[in-house]
This record gives C-alpha cells, structure tokens and sequence, in this order.
C-alpha cells in the first residue's frame, strides 16, 4: 500500500492512502498512524486492534469539487472486554462532517448572505446551516449590558413572529448597532431604558411622540435631538402638498409633465440647469400660491444651511430667522405651511437641539438599509431571536475571522 506524502491544511495528522474522483466526485481514503490507546473502561493502555471499520465524512471542497473521507478507523479491544474507537483530531464522535466543514459552516452562517446561499455552496440542507447557527451565534454575540451616553433609535419593519416593526438602537457617537428590541410598543421601549439606560444623557430620535414620551419617563427628560431630515421633509411635503393641488387645475399636457418634474421644486435653485429653470418659471407664473409656496421652501432651506453654519456659536441668531420664517409663513396663509410649522414649533428645543450638538440619525437609516438587505435576501425570517442575532453578529463581526482553524 503507497502513501502519500502530501499534507493538507487540517488534515495533517491524517496518511492519505488514495485519492479518486469518481463522477466529479473527490474521495480521499485515510487513516491515523496506530498508537497506544488508554481504555474508558478500566484505564490501561492497548495497542491491540480489534477491528476496522470505514467511516465516510463529508469534507470540505477541493479544487471546487465535493470532497469525501472515507477513513479506515481502528476500533481496540481490552481485556476487560471493552471495545472503543481510536481518537482523531479532524471527527468528532457521531458526526458525520469534518471539524474543518463545521468551523467553515459556521462561519458562513454567520458572515454569509442568507442560510440558502450558503447551504449551496456547502452542498447541506438549508435546515442543517439554520440547525449550525442556532447552536453557536448565541455564545459569539456580544450583548448590551449599558447604554452609553449618546445612543440613536429608529424603527424598521421587520415581519417577524413578535411584531411587524422592530426597534433599532445604535452608539450615537460611533455608529455601531448595540440592541434591537422585538416591537415598537412604548412599554416595551421604556422598560427596556430603565433597565440599561441609567448613563444615557442625549437621544438623537426621529419625531416621535411616543418615543419621545417613552424616553422622558424611563430617563428623567434627557436632552432630546430631532433627526434632521425628518423635521425638513415637512416643509417639502408641504410644498408637494401644494404642488398636487394647483396642478389639479392645469391643462392634462401640463399636468402630466409637472408631474414628472416634480423633482425641480425640491433641488436648490442653484443647482437647476438652464432647462429646469425654464420650466420651473413656467410652472410657477401659472400659480401665485406655487409660487409663494417655492419661496417658503427656499426661505427655510437658506435658514437650514445657515443653522448648520452658526448654530454651535450663535443660537439666538437661529432662533430669530426660525421665528421669521414662522412669521413669513404665517403671512402666506398657505394651510400646508401653516401645518407643517406647527410641527416644527412642537418640536423646536429639539430641532434646534440638532444644530447646537450636530448629532443625526443619518447612520442608523444606513443601518436600517443594511438589515433590510439581509432581510431581502434571506426572504424574510420569521423568528425574531433569529433575525437579531443575524443582524446583531453581521456588524459585530464584519470583517473579523470568527475562528482560528483547527479550533471550535
């Protein structure tokens, strides 16, 4: 019988005896040198074989080819009358896969882009990667004991078992994802602060009531900060709002084709070609209350640019254009405007929060992108815990290596 002398990553303890490909098929035959064996049952030492015996196991790929170890597995016999199996460091007992194949399975679960996809490439059931991740991401996620002092929330829609939306909240200041709880329910939410929010000083939140009620209950009226684009889409909505209502009264050409440039009352002036401004000044002269209604627009979005610039140094001066935009608007009597700064004025400590910290939940909707990739690729999960720790583990442990080969 010939040996090899190659020696393969994880598979160095083993002597290869053949190797074959049979049907695109690799099997590699194996076996371990012999040694003596201490006995379970009584303790001496054996180096008497009883039998052998082939096991097949499954490996992983060689080559891009589905690779087999059919290994020639010696079982002892003691004199007490005990018959065991020698010991091997690339199978564990009752299994019918390589340790390499489980620690690469594991992996994949975890890092990979849906429990299908890496079922193929590990040619297993679907059902054996869900079985693999469920028995280890547990012990490799790092659970929230505390709040930090700054955190952001928002809310996704998930569809699982506990709940259609779920609850994000992330690091404020370094943007990492720390928990997501099962629904959005304001009790839950509350509890949820008042057991791990005792350092939390500043929320940075999209505009809430019962967030906000929530996060004034469990933290004792924590410093508040409005997530900037949430509280400036109000004035776009309501210049869209407008915009739908005056070209109702349009000719159908013109209807249409406002419509479809829609986009040119939300981009900055000085951002519009020659073209869009052509037609932006059509639109206009047909209505004195779109017209009004563009320049309100503009009006804030220059208050909003220079908030951003002085708000750190010079709050007064904010707060004294936010009060004549206020005025300007209220001036108009456009009922759009009129309702959409009445959100603001609900909201304004914390709107002008948002310029005198510069802190947004521009990241965590990054955040919320991400898990709904991870959620269109896997169709969906409907277990909740499941979709959690998938979520939680892919930022903890991007771009790390989870395992050290030839460790569990």
């Amino acid at each position: 019988m010939k040996y090899s002398t190659i020696s393969m990553p994880g598979l160095e303890e083993l002597i290869i005896t053949q190797m074959e490909e049979i049907e695109g098929v690799i099997h590699l035959h194996v076996s371990v040198p012999r040694r003596r064996h201490q006995c379970p049952a009584c303790g001496d030492w054996i180096h008497k074989v009883h039998d052998y015996r082939i096991q097949k196991v499954k490996h992983l790929k060689l080559f891009e080819r589905t690779t087999y170890l059919f290994y020639r597995k010696r079982r002892y016999a003691c004199p007490c009358g005990k018959r065991f199996a020698e010991k091997n460091g690339f199978v564990e007992r009752y299994q019918r896969h390589s340790i390499e194949w489980n620690q690469a399975l594991g992996l994949r679960v975890i890092q990979g882009k849906s429990f299908k996809d890496t079922a193929a490439q590990f040619r297993t059931s679907q059902t054996t990667c869900i079985r693999r991740f469920d028995q280890i991401s547990a012990s490799y996620l790092k659970e929230t004991e505390e709040l930090p002092e700054v955190i952001a929330i928002d809310e996704y829609k998930g569809d699982t078992n506990e709940g259609k939306y779920q609850l994000i909240i992330a690091d404020g200041e370094t943007g990492k994802p720390l928990d997501i709880l099962p629904n959005r329910s304001v009790h839950t939410f509350k509890r949820y602060l008042q057991q791990k929010g005792a350092k939390v000083k500043i929320v940075i939140m999209d505009m809430s009531y019962h967030f906000k009620s929530a996060v004034n209950q469990a933290l004792g009226n924590p410093l508040i900060i409005a997530d900037r684009f949430h509280y400036c889409r109000y004035i776009y909505w309501a210049l869209d709002r407008v915009r739908k209502r005056i070209q109702k009264e349009f000719h159908a050409y013109d209807r249409k084709k406002c419509k479809r440039l829609r986009h040119i009352f939300f981009k900055p002036y000085e951002k519009l070609t020659d073209k869009q401004r052509w037609y932006l000044a059509r639109y206009l002269g047909f209505s004195e209350s779109l017209r009004t209604a563009y320049g309100l627009k503009e009006r804030f979005r220059k208050w909003f640019i220079r908030a951003k610039e002085v708000g750190k140094t010079d709050m007064s001066r904010v707060k004294k254009e936010l009060y004549a935009f206020y005025e300007q608007v209220e001036a108009s009597g456009i009922k759009e405007f009129m309702d959409a700064i009445q959100t603001l004025k609900n909201w304004q400590v914390e709107i002008l929060n948002s310029f005198a910290f510069e802190y947004n939940n521009g990241f965590i909707e990054g955040l919320n992108n991400q898990t709904k990739v991870i959620k269109r690729n896997a169709f969906g999960f409907k277990r909740y815990d499941r979709f959690r720790l998938k979520i939680l583990l892919h930022h903890q442990l991007k771009n790390r290596m989870i395992f050290k080969w030839g460790e569990e």
